[in-house]
């Protein structure tokens, strides 16, 4: 056709400057200008220069805390934000196997990853004390609502260190409470 090189420039152009836009988009656009174009003629362009419709990006959801503020806690520098959790594993035996890790989300770099049998507060309040020793203390520290990561103690502990603890909160992945502590001792010391 004549005008091939025309209308490919044109749906090219339209594919890249429009965002999330398909071919169908696109052939609506092209006759909202006043030109006559079969969606097929669209279709077939558009495989030939191997365009595709962008993934829809899912929208962030907002996290309220108990203050009725809105925060999503996001790291700003390193030291900033730590995180821990347990992944849970099993051995050739059968046997549990549980590891602690532990990052910093600024950096993403993993500051422990310890495997044990079996894991107690007072356990992993020890590994923290051995982290924190080396690297200073973090602003946030963030976990689930494990019993070994919101015992009093530990977040006495925490608290007495400055640290804010926050949890997420059960059934809702992604949102999160900062834990409020008291700061009396609890007879565990570094």
């Amino acid at each position: 056709m004549p005008d091939e090189d025309e209308v490919r420039t044109d749906i090219i152009d339209k594919a890249a400057n429009y965002g999330r836009v398909g071919y169908r988009m696109v052939t609506h656009m092209m006759r909202n200008e006043g030109q006559r174009i079969n969606h097929k003629r669209v279709v077939r362009i558009w495989r030939e220069e191997g365009l595709i419709l962008p993934h829809k990006q899912p929208k962030k959801r907002r996290l309220f805390l108990n203050d009725g503020s809105c925060a999503r806690l996001r790291p700003e520098y390193k030291n900033h934000v730590w995180s821990y959790d347990f992944i849970e594993d099993r051995t050739m035996d059968g046997r549990k196997i549980r590891f602690l890790n532990i990052i910093d989300e600024y950096t993403r770099e993993c500051l422990a990853r310890i495997p044990r049998r079996s894991w107690k507060g007072t356990d992993v309040m020890g590994t923290l004390a051995d982290i924190m020793l080396q690297r200073g203390c973090p602003e946030y520290i963030r976990s689930d609502n494990g019993p070994e990561f919101i015992a009093k103690c530990q977040r006495e502990r925490l608290s007495s260190l400055g640290v804010i603890a926050t949890c997420i909160k059960p059934a809702a992945p992604g949102r999160m409470d900062t834990v409020k502590a008291s700061t009396a001792g609890c007879g565990m010391g570094f």
